[in-house]
């Protein structure tokens, strides 16, 4: 498979396809991990396909998730099996032959507070767990899960409080950079044909009768509006679901309801361990994540009906990590050794339970009126069988004839030489003058398109310095998220093609004006719009932190609307 970029000039040529005039057989809505599927899903099976995302690619959902590749562990216990096992398998798939260069194991302590009894259920959990991600194809490929002494947790876990257990279980599951998930699926699918345009708002359907023939499409940038053709659409469009099935004309047959998770995001010496923990809280559990030289820590499960492209986090909602957290490590955490915080909606299937948290996360696929295929409901982690199942939807109104899917045979872009590369890091940190732990953390990034990213050093070495204000960063990727990853504003390079916005106590503002520069030639910026990139940028920080501060969700979403959008809409009539 050759490579395919976001490039600016790329854009220029989706905008061409996606408003020529020509039919597509499948017009996909939704940029996020869901949606960038069914794009490639699609497009690999012989079809024409286009790609709309109102925002940024994975600007919803797909970028603010506990950024795992799991099974769900806690769905055994509401015997769902069958979910957990096809989370399993698709699992084994990512890590061993779709992303291996995005997905990795990562470790996780499990504390027994209970004497007898807890480890024998809970060890039985965990072994009907690692049974199943057997029963597909593929291998586990995790290590299996072992039990640890009170003595054996403290070693793994220097910071847990001696007395919050008896002693642990551990056990792998995997994680993923899931914003970087999303744009190597639509890079993917472009490579094969596809055309993919961001920051481009269905406004209307087309129709014929009853059947829906296509989508009004604005695209911001320009503020052109695109009538696109397409025999079949398919909405993916996750927690806005309900908004874009009331653009049809009619309400839904499938309801979707949002749920608000948030996470911290703390410096990785604060807690002394070389493994990540989940612990239960009264609703759910709670995950302490390793992420590079930091830890996540999360998730909330809460009913979220404000504004959905913004939801906050409020003061109640960290102080509810911080709280549950402490209750097992030695030096409790305290606001001030939060870098980050963000906020994400899952989009779950209305059902009859009141807690969102006992909401199944099984997806729905239906045909709510000809021509339009919807897709809702699900997990991160199976993308690629609702990608797949809509698709097979899309396909029957087309009448047949298509080939079935094919993408759990499908590396993503970057996966095929990975390994390779991997083993030649040290030679590549010498011939571009990078220390290798430099070169390991683009592998990480990249895979095997790590050879664009250097041949951008090649051409100009300072590229190789850090970004100023966020050191982790190299120059290059901020160059590279902007001329090759399809990032057209600042906060796309600062919040999703790098995750500076969270790992950094200031939140990124030292590092916007740096990488507002580097953007800028890429892009055509002049000086003025770098200054309003990076005004843009600081009030949306300003905005964040001033939610945090406030009790309430109401009050939080409030001030998080305080910053106006990054591309201020015209008024388009539907």
């Amino acid at each position: 498979m050759h490579s395919a970029t976001l490039s600016p000039a790329a854009r220029e040529r989706s905008l061409a396809a996606l408003g020529g005039g020509q039919e597509l057989d499948v017009l996909v809505i939704g940029g996020g991990v869901t949606g960038a599927g069914c794009a490639l899903d699609a497009v690999t099976r012989g079809l024409s396909v286009g790609l709309v995302e109102a925002g940024d690619w994975a600007s919803g959902t797909s970028s603010r998730s506990s950024k795992l590749i799991h099974g769900g562990l806690r769905y055994l216990e509401m015997l769902d099996f069958g979910l957990v096992r096809e989370a399993l398998r698709e699992r084994g798939l990512l890590l061993q032959r779709l992303a291996p260069h995005l997905v990795r194991p990562v470790p996780f302590l499990y504390p027994l507070r209970h004497r007898g009894w807890e480890r024998l259920y809970a060890g039985a959990g965990v072994l009907l767990y690692d049974t199943m991600s057997l029963s597909g194809s593929h291998a586990r490929g995790v290590p299996a899960h072992r039990h640890l002494t009170r003595r054996g947790a403290l070693r793994a876990c220097p910071s847990l409080r001696p007395e919050a257990m008896v002693g642990a279980l551990q056990y792998y599951d995997a994680q993923v950079d899931d914003a970087r998930l999303v744009t190597f699926l639509v890079r993917t699918a472009a490579a094969y044909g596809a055309h993919p345009l961001s920051r481009a708002r269905v406004v209307g359907f087309l129709r014929e009768g009853a059947r829906v023939t296509g989508a009004r499409v604005h695209d911001l940038e320009t503020d052109r509006v695109l009538e696109v053709r397409a025999r079949q659409v398919v909405n993916a469009t996750g927690v806005w679901t309900d908004d874009s099935q009331a653009l049809v004309g009619e309400r839904g047959q499938v309801q979707v309801r949002a749920s608000k998770g948030i996470h911290l995001v703390v410096p990785r010496d604060r807690i002394r361990s070389r493994t990540g923990l989940i612990l239960r809280t009264d609703t759910s559990v709670l995950f302490v994540i390793p992420w590079g030289r930091h830890w996540l820590i999360g998730t909330t499960d809460t009913d979220w009906d404000l504004d959905k492209a913004h939801p906050a986090a409020t003061s109640r909602d960290i102080d509810y990590l911080l709280g549950h957290v402490n209750q097992v490590l030695a030096t409790p955490l305290t606001r001030d050794d939060v870098e980050g915080v963000y906020a994400g909606l899952r989009p779950l299937l209305s059902g009859e339970s009141d807690a969102t948290a006992k909401l199944s996360r099984e997806h729905a696929v239906l045909s709510p009126t000809p021509g339009l295929v919807m897709v809702a409901g699900g997990k991160y982690t199976t993308y690629r069988v609702m990608a797949r199942d809509a698709v097979d939807e899309a396909v029957r109104g087309l009448g047949g004839g298509v080939p079935a899917s094919c993408t759990d045979r499908v590396p993503l872009l970057g996966a095929e030489g990975h390994v390779a590369r991997w083993n030649q890091r040290r030679r590549l940190a010498q011939q571009f003058g990078l220390h290798t732990e430099r070169v390991e953390h683009l592998l990480h990034r990249y895979g095997a398109a790590v050879d664009e990213v250097l041949e951008l050093l090649r051409e100009d070495p300072t590229l190789g310095r850090p970004l100023d204000g966020a050191e982790d960063y190299l120059r290059v990727e901020i160059a590279y998220a902007a001329s090759a990853e399809g990032a057209l504003h600042l906060e796309d390079a600062l919040t999703r093609r790098t995750h500076i916005s969270i790992e950094s106590f200031d939140g990124g503002l030292t590092a916007a004006r740096p990488a507002a520069e580097l953007m800028a030639p890429v892009l055509g910026w002049d000086e003025q719009r770098v200054d309003r990139e990076v005004a843009h940028y600081l009030d949306r920080v300003r905005a964040e932190r001033a939610a945090h501060e406030q009790p309430d969700d109401t009050a939080a979403d409030a001030a998080r609307l305080g910053a106006p959008e990054v591309v201020q809409q015209a008024a388009v009539a539907v």
